[in-house]
C-alpha cells in the first residue's frame, strides 16, 4: 500500500460545464500571483508608515491586507475546484507579479499612492478575468473576479483620499 503522503498533486479533470478551465485558471492564477505581492507591499507599508496619519494609514492597510490574505485562499481554492493545480512554489507565486515592487524608502504618500495604483492594477486585472471566464462559461469565477473588483476600486477610492492634498 502506498504511503499516504507520498501523493503528488496533480491536476484532474472536472466535467462542471466550464469550457477550457485551465484558460480560466491561468487567469485565476495571475490574480493569485498579483494578490500576494500587493497582500505583501500592504504588510511591509503597514509595519513602517510614519507621519501624522500614521493611524489612519496603519489601521487601513490592516484591514486591507486581512482582506487580500483571505483572497488568496478563494482564488487558490477556485484554481482547485476547477481541475487545476494553484502555484506550487514562492518563487512561482511572486516571480510572474504585474503588481511592482515597492520604491526604495517611501514616503507616507508615496506607500499610499503606490498601494492605490497596485489596486487600480489588479481592478482593471480582474475585469479582463471576467470577460474570460464568461466566454468559458464559467459564472462562478466571474462573479469572484466581480467581488474582487469591486474590493480594489474601493481600496483604490479609500487610499487616494488620503494621499489628496
Amino acid at each position: 500500500m502506498k504511503d499516504a503522503l507520498d501523493t503528488v498533486p496533480r491536476s484532474t479533470p472536472v466535467n462542471s460545464g466550464v469550457d477550457k478551465p485551465a484558460a480560466v485558471a491561468d487567469g485565476l492564477a495571475q490574480a493569485l500571483t498579483d494578490t500576494y505581492t500587493l497582500l505583501l507591499k500592504t504588510h511591509v507599508y503597514h509595519w513602517n508608515v510614519e507621519g501624522p496619519l500614521f493611524y489612519s494609514i496603519h489601521s487601513l492597510t490592516e484591514e486591507q491586507y486581512g482582506d487580500l490574505f483571505e483572497a488568496t485562499d478563494v482564488l487558490a481554492e477556485r484554481i482547485r475546484a476547477l481541475g487545476q493545480l494553484a502555484p506550487m512554489s514562492v518563487k512561482a507565486v511572486l516571480s510572474d507579479a504585474q503588481v511592482d515592487d515597492a520604491p526604495k524608502n517611501p514616503t507616507a504618500k508615496d506607500m499610499v499612492e503606490d498601494l492605490a495604483k497596485g489596486h487600480e492594477k489588479l481592478a482593471k486585472q480582474l475585469r479582463g478575468l471576467i470577460r474570460v471566464s464568461e466566454e468559458h462559461d464559467d459564472d462562478v469565477t466571474a462573479d469572484l473576479a466581480t467581488a474582487r473588483a469591486a474590493f480594489h476600486e474601493k481600496a483604490t477610492w479609500m487610499l487616494r483620499a488620503i494621499a489628496k492634498e
